[in-house]
């Protein structure tokens, strides 16, 4: 662990797409099914004692403590999401409890990590048809991250079956102070990823583009920007 190398970065414009329904604009998933202002109310503060970014910014979550979160900052909302909301099984370079910030240096590679994630979870139940908006954040990064790009063992860290090996690694840097990796996608050849550990690190977040994701009877969504496919 000690000899993975580390490189300075600084990049501008890393691409990060969030389903559209946790953007911060969008009205709340529980207006429909509320009868009126009172009920809406009643059911945000149902929601609001398990939702896991409020328990984190009250101290109340074991895997990061609230120090570390961010406050008064554009769309921290969504920056600290992305640390208190991680997925039950983990993903590639964090457990189950404490998320990280994953973001590509290209479009195309964000596009292709959401096309692979979504189709896994379709071919589960083999029903591929739907659609799906998701929402286009960019951030910049100023820091020292570890780099996995040119180690000799990186691939263990990359299966593409497994992430045993690579939340293992993730777990042992981030005792040790780790900022975060990067490292090549596996999804998409010659793409890059960084999976940043710090919400403090998230530079800039800003708003961009909307993409639409349309699944029609195979693996392979059709893309939309706004209102032009992307080639």
């Amino acid at each position: 662990m000690t000899d993975i190398p580390k490189t300075l970065l600084r990049q501008y414009d890393l691409h990060r797409l969030i389903p559209s329904r946790f953007v911060e604009d969008e009205d709340s998933v529980l207006a429909p099914i509320a009868d009126n202002s009172d009920h809406l109310k009643d059911l945000f503060e149902i929601d609001n004692a398990t939702n896991q970014r409020l328990l984190a910014e009250s101290d109340r979550l074991p895997g990061i403590g609230v120090d570390e979160l961010v406050f008064g900052i554009p769309y921290f909302r969504v920056i600290n999401a992305a640390f208190t909301y991680p997925r039950p099984e983990g993903s590639r370079f964090n457990g189950p409890d404490r998320g990280a910030w994953y973001c590509s240096f290209e479009l195309d590679t964000a596009l292709t990590e959401v096309i692979f994630h979504k189709t896994v979870e379709y071919a589960e139940i083999n029903f591929f048809n739907d659609n799906l908006s998701y929402q286009l954040y960019l951030a910049d990064f100023s820091c020292e991250f570890h780099d996995i790009r040119e180690l000799d063992r990186r691939e263990k860290y990359l299966d593409p079956h497994s992430y045993q090996d690579s939340q293992l690694l993730s777990a042992q840097l981030l005792e040790h102070g780790s900022l975060g990796i990067i490292y090549p996608s596996v999804r998409r050849i010659g793409g890059t990823n960084l999976s940043c550990f710090r919400p403090a690190l998230v530079g800039d977040v800003r708003k961009t583009d909307r993409f639409e994701f349309l699944w029609s009877g195979n693996k392979n969504p059709e893309i939309s920007k706004m209102s032009s496919a992307i080639k």
